[in-house]
């Protein structure tokens, strides 16, 4: 498969660009190639500019559970646009969204729409500090909420592969707060409580890390975090950007049937375009002003064309069966794929239409056990299949999505390029 203009265009990129990229992983540095450059995308496919298709399993980062351009979305993007491209003023879209994710979403009673999860997340955090009055925040190793200060410590996604999974120009005065501790650990989590608890503002987590590869929680953690959260008055957020609506309409919170005190949400809620959301009880969201002392703000907040995709989104996700027949169509592939891997010395984690493949050969239950993947081994993998037309995710520490266009037969095709390649 030659990718010249790729090559082309990504080096001239590297002069303007820093790494060629507008977010680290999409340089495929961990891969060790040139990454495709895309020219379009449609349904199941990303096309690159070299005209190569390639079976789209990244699908934005989790964004298009439908696929690309799905059809009653990318109409309705046509029709917003005749009416303007951003107000900077109230919107009856924003009614209407919020009335759409409040009734999915139990614990939420009130939402502010932003523009990514990380200023959603960012926002959480701010709203749970000021709601209980204190300072600490407890995180989970490999648990990555965006890029905000505060929580790169021990983060996963693009830093995973750092030494200290954190970044430079992060000053410890505004970490000092933040305690990162091993996900699936009551142990861990309940001597800090011990130790700090009148002190703890938040606990944050992705129900199912997503980060770090997808990694699952044992069966009581959630609750676990739930019960000690309530007893100790501190408040638990629920980071939902990537699961929000993706394994059910409820979110992994209606799954493992855990309220949370806050909820963050982003990617398909957008159906494509930046967003980001934040939710709670009303009487932690009327801190938020222009109701209460806590600031937060956003010049393309709500924006209507963003919201109007990710409402067209959720109306096709509240069909009858949806999320059954898509997670029912992922788990036929799953069961098909997994004796693929196991041949390769891989293991396959998975939950509805989330998987990652691991170079090792049994699915980790934390951040330590997913570093131990052999990486090399991943991108010798990667680069294989996506030289026959397969597109996952580029790095060993990120999930993968079937979506709800793919059919059989391209499922399939995964798994039969798979079993022919030599690792």
């Amino acid at each position: 498969m030659s990718r010249i203009k790729s090559e082309k265009i990504f080096n001239k990129a590297l002069k303007y660009l820093p790494g060629g990229v507008n977010s680290p992983v999409r340089s495929f540095r961990e891969i060790g190639i040139c990454p495709p450059v895309i020219a379009r995308a449609e349904g199941a496919y990303l096309y690159d500019v070299d005209d190569n298709a390639y079976l789209d399993f990244c699908n934005s980062w989790g964004v298009h559970i439908l696929g690309h351009g799905y059809p009653s979305v990318l109409e309705t993007v046509k029709r917003s646009l005749n009416d303007g491209f951003s107000y900077g003023a109230c919107s009856e879209i924003e009614v209407r969204m919020a009335e759409r994710v409040i009734s999915s979403f139990l614990s939420m009673e009130k939402v502010r729409f932003v523009s990514s999860g990380t200023e959603a997340v960012m926002s959480a955090i701010r709203l749970a500090r000021a709601f209980t009055g204190r300072k600490k925040i407890i995180k989970f190793d490999g648990c990555y909420h965006g890029h905000s200060d505060s929580l790169l410590v021990n983060a996963g996604s693009g830093v995973s592969h750092l030494p200290q999974s954190s970044s430079k120009g992060v000053l410890s005065e505004f970490v000092e707060h933040t305690i990162s501790l091993p996900f699936n650990d009551e142990s861990a989590i309940g001597e800090t409580f011990k130790r700090y608890g009148k002190d703890i503002a938040a606990v944050i987590v992705e129900p199912i890390p997503a980060n770090m590869g997808l990694i699952l929680p044992d069966e009581d953690f959630l609750r676990f975090l739930k019960h000690l959260t309530k007893s100790n008055k501190a408040l638990l957020i629920l980071d939902e950007v990537i699961t929000g609506f993706r394994l059910c309409n409820g979110g992994v919170q209606s799954l493992y049937r855990v309220k949370p005190d806050i909820t963050t949400l982003g990617k398909i809620i957008g159906g494509g375009f930046p967003v980001g959301a934040f939710g709670a009880r009303a009487e932690i969201m009327d801190m938020l002003a222009p109701l209460g002392s806590v600031y937060q703000a956003g010049t393309l907040s709500g924006n209507p064309i963003a919201l109007g995709a990710g409402l067209a989104v959720l109306t096709k996700l509240s069909e009858s069966g949806f999320h059954n027949n898509l997670n029912a169509k992922a788990l036929n592939f799953y069961e098909k794929l997994e004796p693929v891997l196991k041949k390769h010395g891989a293991s396959l984690a998975y939950s509805g239409s989330m998987f990652t493949i691991f170079m090792r050969e049994n699915a980790p239950s934390n951040y330590s056990e997913a570093k131990t993947s052999d990486s090399k081994k991943f991108a010798d993998f990667y680069i294989k299949l996506l030289n026959k037309g397969i597109y996952l995710s580029p790095s060993q520490f990120e999930t993968n999505f079937v979506s709800e266009v793919m059919t059989e037969k391209e499922l399939d095709s995964f798994i039969e390029k798979a079993s022919s390649i030599k690792i």
